[in-house]
């Protein structure tokens, strides 16, 4: 069993199996974001209309369910900690949810593929909240070091950049493959090996991480609040627009890309190259974090320059493509993807020290219900652009499987490009105002532990 030793050391099979928990996130999440639009409207015969409806439904009952799981979270007490055994038990029963997700029925009536849609997409969302909230909160909880809580955040990002790259290159021709005589096959034995996956990994995190952080006990406190206590607390507000605008802007890219190659570029399989191309970048620039912090003393500002020149890149990208300058455009989405994996750790690392600059100003501590609202808020945007992206195909005119008019060509190319990059500049702007540098934390944490408040 991992442990933190008395000085806040976290071992290292522990930061590894922390890893492994976004390796199994990603084999669901991101499996769900890059393929699961294209497998709604195109395999399972679904409108652009429905799907965009049901990406904006599905987050009013994230609104509802993410703060609840949260706030149970939080309450959690067993011998495993808070966190940990929602792992354990949340993980299986998403991985199942995750292959009825893709199972489709192409000769069912149109009513009842939209309400077979929204009931698992709903109940599928609900699952990985399940996962991802304590398995984020997680962090905060197993040591109170700003650097080891960087070095745990730097496995959780270089192991979900391998994760990513992998499912990037080897999903359009495993769904090929296995589904040789339909994509509707394809797709569900792909979501039945990545179900699996995703829960081996949850197992592994639980197995070999633990919780060293002594949290209070619980007494009632209403949402209220709670609420009331998060709106103090300055530098979390950054980090949950900064995580707003991340959602938007990641996951409307991200199901544009398969459209992109697809029918701008012409041939789905420039998916699999691109995405060869971009997973050495990944895992270095998730890597570079660490350095970069060291050298500002301040993640926010870290996440800053990240997204900056993740931005500049991605408008350099509009002006190549695969089929008349291959190595350019090859290049530039390196350096795109090198520069987001940086910003990506990041923004992740700076969430648990908002939770002790919250317990400092306002004397609560509520680890879960705040990432709740992390949680939500890349969600809310992850909806609202996978929504925006699918209206404005529908609106122009898309349709399923046939060569596309020039309005949704171009819609298309922007989405994978300058729309995109445009919102990173204005994600680190946003993210160049926050203050809790390293020195900060620290004197706040020496405060908590002598009993003192902000």
């Amino acid at each position: 069993m991992g442990s933190e030793s008395k000085n806040g050391k976290v071992p290292l099979i522990s930061k590894i199996a922390y890893g492994f928990g976004d390796v199994g996130c990603n084999f669901s999440w991101m499996f769900v974001s890059n393929f699961l639009m294209i497998f709604y409207t195109d395999v399972f015969g679904i409108s652009m209309a429905a799907v965009s409806a049901l990406m904006l439904f599905s987050r009013f009952w994230d609104a509802i369910n993410d703060p609840i799981v949260g706030g149970l979270t939080d309450k959690t007490n067993t011998r495993w900690g808070r966190y940990r055994p929602w792992l354990l038990i949340a993980a299986p029963i998403t991985a199942v949810l995750l292959m009825l997700s893709f199972w489709a029925h192409p000769d069912w009536s149109n009513t009842a593929k939209i309400v077979y849609m929204v009931i698992t997409y709903c109940l599928l969302v609900l699952g990985y909240t399940c996962v991802n909230i304590p398995y984020g909160t997680l962090c905060g909880a197993m040591t109170q070091d700003i650097d080891e809580r960087a070095k745990i955040n730097t496995s959780r990002s270089v192991s979900a950049m391998i994760a990513i790259g992998i499912i990037n290159i080897v999903t359009v021709p495993l769904i090929s493959k296995l589904g040789s005589s339909s994509a509707k096959k394809g797709y569900l034995l792909v979501a039945i090996i990545y179900g699996c996956i995703f829960a081996a990994c949850h197992f592994f995190c639980f197995a070999k991480t633990k919780e060293q952080v002594t949290i209070p006990e619980k007494e009632k406190i209403s949402i209220k609040v709670q609420l009331k206590a998060v709106m103090q607390n300055k530098p979390y507000l950054l980090a949950l627009v900064g995580q707003v605008l991340f959602g938007f802007t990641l996951y409307g890219r991200n199901a544009d890309i398969l459209y992109y190659f697809t029918y701008v570029e012409g041939n789905a399989s420039y998916y699999t190259t691109y995405s060869m191309c971009i997973i050495i970048p990944s895992i270095i620039g998730a890597a570079c974090f660490q350095p970069v912090f060291r050298k500002l003393n301040n993640k926010g500002r870290t996440a800053s320059i990240f997204a900056l020149l993740t931005g500049i890149a991605m408008l350099a990208m509009y002006f190549f493509n695969v089929k008349e300058s291959p190595i350019t455009f090859y290049a530039l989405a390196g350096i795109t993807q090198f520069f987001f994996s940086g910003f990506n750790t990041a923004i992740y690392a700076i969430i648990p020290d908002c939770v002790e600059y919250g317990e400092w100003k306002t004397g609560l501590r509520n680890d879960g219900f705040q990432y709740a609202f992390v949680s939500l808020g890349n969600k809310v945007g992850m909806a609202v652009g996978t929504a925006f992206l699918a209206a404005l195909l529908g609106k122009y005119g898309y349709v399923a499987n046939q060569t596309q008019n020039p309005e949704v060509i171009a819609i298309m190319k922007h989405a994978f490009s300058t729309i995109p990059g445009i919102l990173w500049i204005v994600t680190a702007i946003v993210l160049f105002f926050y203050r809790l540098n390293k020195k900060r934390y620290n004197e706040i944490v020496e405060d908590l532990k002598n009993g003192k408040r902000g």
